[in-house]
């Protein structure tokens, strides 16, 4: 699984990518909005973590529009400091969104929860409406 991870704390960002990279994941990190839409053009992602509030001001829902647009089938995690989200709006903004994660959380449930839409998704398994997501 190749994710884009998209966290405006560069200390935070870089100790999930470490974390899932040891579990196996490819994991490519951007800070910013300019970072995670040069990253989208230049790479193929099966997921994107991302806080819809990047750069203080809605910055990751263009990010995420991208994504699907370049990978319709693309697994979406939003994961965020903001409570605004608390009542499942992230949903409307983000048709590809399979969940909405709440910062502080440990690297071990980002892991569980990418894990679960992977294999829910993975080759010989695919959904009705939904590609199939090549293997890790």
């Amino acid at each position: 699984m190749r994710i884009l991870l998209v966290q405006e704390s560069e200390d935070l960002g870089r100790i999930w990518c470490r974390f899932l990279r040891r579990h196996g994941v490819a994991a490519d990190y951007a800070g910013t909005q300019r970072q995670a839409l040069a990253a989208l053009e230049d790479g193929d992602y099966d997921a994107l973590v991302i806080d819809p509030v990047l750069d203080g001001r809605g910055g990751g829902l263009p990010v995420a529009d991208l994504a699907t647009f370049r990978n319709p089938d693309i697994i979406i995690l939003a994961v965020t400091g903001s409570r605004f989200f608390t009542e499942g709006s992230i949903f409307d903004l983000i048709p590809n969104a399979c969940g909405v994660m709440h910062t502080p959380m440990r690297p071990d449930d980002l892991l569980a929860y990418l894990q679960h839409f992977h294999a829910r998704h993975a080759p010989g398994e695919a959904q009705p409406g939904r590609a199939r997501i090549r293997g890790a």
